[in-house]
């Protein structure tokens, strides 16, 4: 890694560095949110995002306090949110006078809010905020003071040629911007942007535009990373859960991914089945015709699927999962199943390609459509741009500001010993488990052409492998709850680590296996929605879990919109968000998601950046330069 202060060679520009250095550890700890399991729902995620979890109307209640009522307050806070959309209804409504007066009183009030929300970082900082072409202009605007009469001519003559000049309005969304990315200083998302809502994709891409993020890797994350890398079990398991909840489009308009052969064995080989509807949202409705395709390729693709987990459980007795060899098990007519010594009933059979005395072999039509999607997700240039980002910007767990984020659990058992995988006569736990899965999958993804190996075996195991700390459970029972009514073969054995996370001292066992401190520091895990009427705040508030419901599935488990959680130089809030309805709906009416604050942790002292894991990189940074200068001071004493 570069040294950073290697440009530094003078005794003048040391000493700028040292003290410009010095004051940045004294300012206070920007924030950072934290909010997992996303799950492609964007209009709630980016709604979240541009309000701040709710800080930026809070910033503009501390700034502006006693001087707008509450619908100036909210329309400004809809303009700081949403400025091309509330510039284009502007634009509607305001001519003449009153749009010249509404950009000159907008134009104030975002420069004093923008200088309001810029007090805790350095002008170096808020500088690379701003959108390069409008820097200068922002910085005229900000650090001259409007109400000196030796300025109040150059500032306004600022103002009034934006206007004149037809640039306010870009003026104004990069400003607006600017006070987004300032309100929240790092994003961290504990893992499951992908599967289930409609647009992933543009999660990631708001994530790639924003900057400053962080993600640690969920399940569902992936299955699109193993697509990605050439794994046709990955690439089974995604297609499948696309189709069951109405969502093959993410599939073909976003990435381009050719499904007609798919659908064409579908219609060959199946019809309707009831257990293979799709999920449709509240609200929405599918023409007969189309539920009738997904239905079919819903069945098609569940089938290649549990052909294809015969051969790698075969050849990776390693992984545990003997047990979950369930084509075998049917008997010859295919209409009932022994499991663990019983006999159930299938109903809703789809079994037309599983051959008796060969159930896990693929037929020819089957071995070509999943070829074909294999070629399809390993090429799919947009999906590998944005698959490139979660390995550039993704991890197994982080360790971060005194918080360690992990998207599933740690394995253990009952005891609260690590239990994990053994691999060539050695036995991987805790954090050396998830050090081994994370290298394998960087591996399986730098070499896609690898596609019988076993780092692309060890991403379909992160998803479903009974010792996986992404799946965190002994069995996922997908085929069992497809076709079999028995609840008892539904039961998928959560880890211990699920009770076990309650207590402190399995927690502070937690940190301190991972190197933190037990005593300060805390866990954030996200994969497990917190059911109604519980708390996200576990073992004496030293583990939060904040997967709260950006999926709409689990809102009517969980009861709320998701969670957010805040830590900043005052301490940690848990922001509980309502369910959000629609974009278009929170714009026509000026309505925010009803956001509950909870203060979980208050310091004594306001955190300063030295305090933080940027503190120690400049500590280290100082202490270099001091270094330094301490050799050219001594070489000029010397001359």
């Amino acid at each position: 890694m570069a040294d950073p202060t290697a440009k530094f060679q003078t005794i003048p520009a040391i000493t700028t560095e040292l003290i410009n250095l010095n004051a940045i550890m004294h300012l206070p700890k920007p924030t950072e949110a934290f909010m997992s399991d996303i799950h492609g729902e964007y209009d709630a995620f980016q709604h979240v995002l541009r309000n701040g979890s709710g800080n930026v109307k809070q910033k503009i209640r501390d700034c502006f306090a006693g001087e707008l009522n509450e619908a100036t307050l909210q329309r400004f806070a809809f303009l700081v949110y949403y400025p091309e959309e509330r510039l284009a209804y502007l634009h509607q409504h305001e001519t003449g006078d009153e749009l010249q007066q509404w950009y000159l009183d907008n134009v104030q009030r975002l420069v004093r809010l923008l200088a309001f929300t810029a007090t805790k970082y350095s002008r170096s900082k808020v500088r690379k905020a701003m959108a390069p072409n409008f820097a200068y202009i922002t910085e005229e605007l900000l650090y001259n003071d409007d109400r000196t009469a030796d300025k109040q001519a150059y500032y306004w003559a600022i103002i009034q040629h934006l206007i004149g000049l037809r640039q306010v309005d870009a003026w104004i969304a990069a400003t607006c911007d600017t006070i987004q990315r300032l309100t929240v200083d790092r994003i961290h998302i504990v893992g499951d942007i992908y599967d289930r809502g409609p647009a992933p994709d543009k999660v990631v891409e708001a994530l790639m535009a924003r900057g400053g993020v962080d993600i640690q890797w969920g399940n569902h994350d992936i299955l699109w990373l193993g697509g990605a890398a050439g794994s046709a079990l990955c690439i089974a398991n995604l297609v499948r859960i696309s189709a069951r909840y109405n969502n093959l489009d993410i599939l073909e308009d976003t990435y381009g991914i050719n499904l007609r052969h798919l659908a064409q064995l579908a219609a060959r080989y199946y019809g309707d089945n009831p257990a293979f509807r799709p999920k449709v949202a509240t609200g929405d409705e599918l023409a007969a015709d189309e539920a009738l395709d997904i239905t079919r390729i819903h069945q098609a693709i569940a089938i290649i699927q549990f052909k294809l987990e015969g051969p790698v459980i075969k050849r990776r007795p390693e992984f545990g999962m003997a047990h979950r060899l369930l084509l075998d098990k049917l008997d010859a007519a295919q209409t009932h199943i022994t499991l663990n010594g019983h006999t159930y009933p299938i109903h809703d059979g789809c079994f037309a390609t599983v051959d008796p005395a060969d159930p896990y072999a693929l037929n020819d039509e089957e071995q070509a459509v999943i070829s074909q999607l294999v070629t399809a997700f390993t090429h799919s240039e947009r999906l590998h741009r944005h698959m490139d980002f979660l390995v550039s910007h993704g991890s197994m767990y982080r360790r971060y500001n005194h918080n360690l984020l992990i998207h599933g659990c740690v394995p253990v058992d009952e005891a609260g010993e690590f239990v994990g995988l053994t691999l060539q006569g050695k036995t991987y736990r805790g954090p050396a488990l998830f050090d081994l899965l994370e290298e394998n999958l960087r591996t399986a993804y730098a070499h896609p052409e690898q596609r019988v190996d076993l780092a692309t075996d060890l991403l379909w195991y992160l998803w479903t492998g009974p010792n996986s700390p992404l799946f965190g459970k002994h069995d996922m029972t997908t085929f069992e709850r497809y076709f079999i009514d028995a609840p008892e073969t539904h039961d998928e054995h959560p880890n211990p680590y699920y009770q076990l996370r309650h207590s402190a001292d399995f927690v502070r066992q937690l940190l301190t296996a991972f190197g933190m401190d037990p005593a300060t520091d805390h866990v954030i895990n996200g994969h497990t929605p917190v059911k109604k009427g519980k708390s996200p705040i576990l073992a004496d508030g030293k583990m939060f879990v904040i997967d709260g419901g950006f999926s709409r599935p689990y809102q009517a488990t969980t009861g709320i919109g998701g969670y957010t959680l805040l830590d900043n130089s005052n301490g940690m809030q848990l922001v509980t968000h309502q369910p959000f309805t629609s974009k278009a709906d929170a714009l026509a009416h000026l309505t925010d998601i009803v956001s509950t604050k909870r203060v979980v942790e208050t310091e004594a002292k306001r955190r300063t950046v030295a305090e933080t894991d940027v503190g120690k990189q400049l500590a280290g940074q100082i202490a270099t330069l001091e270094k330094r200068l301490a050799r050219l001071q001594g070489d000029a004493e010397e001359e």
